[in-house]
């Protein structure tokens, strides 16, 4: 769908849009995304009903301020059931609302999504840090299965299992969803071994550290706890979290470092994460789990870190977006917005490209009759 508006073409995408190899631009090892328009659609909640286009989208969504709101019903950026409202229109329950937008997605790590194994049923990649698996959030085209379908022309494909964001290695997709269903019937029935590998902090005990700790995901915090069964006074256990085990082994130690081979037995939130903080030895980049009382020096020592990370990544973001104001090429490569809140920057507002990879890597999946491997990263030798 092509509309003239301010004298620019604009091409409305969907979900339906695959992404394309030149809808990226790298730049000092960071990969961007075009930005592009896109239409959100909702359908309106029962708790919506009666309040007028623009309140409902001020009180529900706080990204942009009740000005843009006003301007994007105004100027049919923002519709009900496929037609222009007026500012004061009452929203009813079940209507369809679209809200057409100039989508900049967050940047990432420009790192290589290798493929490891190209089968007729079954694709194996190393997954690099700080790239989603799969369309989520802000995420659609800077995703695995988004680059995969970009750069290698591979889709439709299933992701057979999870990977944060932050952590890298092994990562599974099925080609069909027969087959995915396979290998996830086989997960929840135990049949699958995994093994991760985590640089941690401290001298890891040599003996094998079983964990048990059952796991409470905070959603509102975006952590994990690891938490011992409480007993009450009849001596009955009361569950908090759900119940989680991993095993971890020690690979080799300089005293102030450690790397420990994982290897969860459940598949919880953050569990490995939370199961290494709980016995006094996180994973040593990890800034939501690093503890005071583990390691002060460490934790210390990685905020220096992070803060002179982020200020290089600061002075590279600001020279960055100069050249983008300046250079009428670099304008027209994604096309500036008038009323885009983010524009002329590529990236979002908050998301700097700063953040690094968790040191924690998938290295290994295996089943009845199948073995997937990932090599070793860099940081995994002491």
């Amino acid at each position: 769908m092509k509309r003239n508006r301010e004298n620019m073409e604009i091409v409305w995408q969907t979900p339906a849009n695959p992404p394309d190899r030149h809808d990226y631009i790298f730049r000092n090892g960071i990969r961007y995304v075009k930005p592009y328009y896109f239409e959100f659609i909702s359908h309106a909640k029962n708790r919506w009903a009666g309040k007028t286009v623009v309140d409902l989208f001020a009180e529900e969504f706080k990204g942009r301020n009740r000005d843009y709101y006003d301007s994007a019903v105004k100027s049919g950026r923002i519709q009900v059931d496929g037609k222009t409202v007026p500012v004061s229109y009452r929203v009813q329950s079940s209507q369809k609302i679209s809200h057409f937008v100039h989508r900049h997605e967050p940047p990432v790590m420009a790192l290589d999504v290798t493929i490891l194994h190209k089968g007729e049923d079954v694709l194996t990649v190393c997954k690099p840090a700080s790239v989603p698996v799969h369309p989520c959030g802000q995420y659609r085209k800077n995703t695995v299965v988004g680059i995969l379908q970009a750069e290698h022309d591979l889709a439709p494909l299933f992701p057979v299992h999870r990977l944060d964001r932050l952590v890298s290695g092994l990562l599974i997709l099925a080609r069909s969803a027969s087959q995915a269903d396979l290998f996830r019937q086989q997960i929840e029935s135990g049949m699958v071994q995994k093994q991760y590998i985590a640089k941690v902090v401290g001298e890891f005990p040599e003996e094998e550290q079983v964990v048990n700790s059952r796991v409470n995901f905070n959603a509102r915090e975006g952590r994990s706890t690891a938490e011992p069964e409480d007993v009450d006074e009849k001596g009955n256990a009361a569950l908090n979290g759900k119940a989680a085990c991993t095993k971890f082994t020690r690979i080799c130690t300089n005293g102030k470092y450690s790397i420990v081979s994982c290897h969860p037995i459940t598949g919880r939130t953050h569990q490995i994460r939370v199961h290494l903080q709980s016995i006094g030895h996180p994973i040593a980049n990890d800034s939501l789990y690093l503890s005071d009382f583990v390691d002060g020096g460490s934790r210390r020592a990685f905020i220096a870190h992070k803060a002179a990370v982020k200020s290089s990544h600061s002075v590279k973001s600001k020279c960055n977006d100069d050249c983008i104001s300046e250079s009428p090429g670099l304008i027209e490569d994604f096309g500036i917005d008038p009323m885009c809140t983010n524009c002329p920057n590529l990236a979002p507002i908050g998301y700097d490209g700063s953040e690094e990879g968790l040191w924690l890597h998938c290295v290994r999946y295996s089943g009845p009759g199948w073995v997937y491997e990932c090599p070793y990263p860099h940081w995994a030798s002491l």
